[in-house]
């Protein structure tokens, strides 16, 4: 083992930090939509996308659906860092850092890209009982690059918040 190279944890702690913590000017920068396909590629059908494309760090923007706030103004950003499930093939693991009123969040998240491109993902703080349920879809359009729905909280969760949109967007240089 070579004693110089960082552990697999503390390397995904640093980058999940120095997502979370980008310069807002940065964050600001990042098109809101992903640009479509240059002409002459294309893009696998979300019905397709298997689970190693989600593996990597993925940039996340939370609003409400209250017509409050929206992906311009959002109420929480951070990152999740996917691996491959150690116990599900065919599934992802991951640490998920997000800002929160006050404080950041952690949490474990796991999940799949089902047949037809959708996406779940469930979300525990402790890595026991389950926190809240994202749902969502691969828009055709963002080449496997974006996820966006829905983050609900868990039925009988002790603090339930409220129904949040979210958008996942790949980090670049992690295609």
């Amino acid at each position: 083992m070579n004693r110089l190279a960082p552990p697999r944890p503390l390397l995904a702690a640093a980058l999940l930090a120095c997502c979370i913590h980008l310069p807002a000017a940065a964050q600001a920068q990042a098109p809101a939509n992903p640009a479509p396909a240059a002409a002459g590629t294309s893009c696998k059908n979300p019905g397709e996308m298997v689970p190693s494309q989600l593996y990597g760090l993925w940039q996340l923007v939370l609003w409400t659906q209250d017509g409050q706030s929206s992906e311009a103004a959002p109420s929480s950003r951070g990152a999740v860092l996917f691996q491959p499930h150690p116990e599900y093939p065919g599934s992802v693991r991951g640490t998920l850092k997000r800002s929160g009123d006050g404080n950041d969040l952690e949490a474990q998240v796991s999940g799949d890209v089902t047949q037809g491109g959708e996406f779940n993902l469930d979300e525990s703080a402790d890595g026991v009982a389950m926190d809240a349920v994202w749902e969502g879809s691969v828009p055709p359009t963002a080449c496997g690059q974006e996820l966006r729905g829905i983050r609900r909280s868990a039925q009988g969760t002790a603090r339930p918040e409220p129904v949040m949109n979210f958008v996942l967007k790949k980090a670049s240089g992690w295609r």
